[in-house]
């Protein structure tokens, strides 16, 4: 047994590289994935249920991808808004290596990846999408959420995906007592799945 999440610093499974070919912003893009990152072998259905949800991103700015993994989220915005500045945040080597790769391989140079300690901390962000990290546990969540969130511009804008049975119901009450100068909605349900909203 391994004690390998994909929400270790440096995955001790075996970096194997596939590539997969899904479509995103509406492009059939080829992307490659390895085992020790969220969802290595697919995109994840909660992200799926993000990227369809969400209203279209600003065509420019500075934007945040919270748990990058191979790069989804972020390598969407990218195409979506060629001029803005995209930080994909992962606490995982192996998921960072993977975007800044999946990036390069789709020539999309408005992506940059980073551990979370070396994203500058005067950095404020017009708009930030995640699929987060549910399983590091409640108070692990709340302290990365209180970080991210509380980095937004004063108009800018948060959505996250949230599986139902998973506290997304309880989560979006903390965000509102959390955040009372944010109006926190939800957006959208589809396959078990809430995306919420920060404005």
């Amino acid at each position: 047994m391994t004690a390998d999440h994909y929400f270790s610093a440096r995955p001790a499974s075996k970096s194997t590289r596939q590539t997969r070919k899904i479509t995103l912003a509406g492009r059939a893009v080829t992307v490659t994935t390895a085992a020790g990152v969220f969802s290595g072998d697919r995109l994840d259905l909660g992200t799926a249920v993000l990227l369809d949800k969400v209203a279209p991103p600003p065509a420019s700015g500075l934007f945040l991808d919270v748990g990058c993994g191979w790069g989804p989220i972020a390598i969407t915005m990218a195409f979506l808004s060629p001029d803005a500045e995209i930080w994909a945040v992962d606490t995982n080597e192996r998921a960072l290596e993977l975007t800044a790769l999946n990036a390069n391989q789709l020539g999309l140079h408005n992506i940059k990846t980073a551990l979370p300690q070396a994203v500058p901390e005067e950095l404020r962000f017009d708009v930030i999408w995640s699929n987060p990290p549910i399983r590091i546990g409640k108070p692990e969540l709340h302290s990365l959420l209180q970080l991210w969130l509380g980095k937004l511009t004063t108009d800018g804008e948060a959505w996250l995906v949230v599986q139902r049975n998973l506290g997304a119901d309880s989560l979006m009450e903390w965000l509102k007592a959390e955040f009372p100068t944010r109006d926190i909605t939800r957006a959208a349900s589809a396959k078990g799945y809430r995306v919420l909203e920060v404005h």
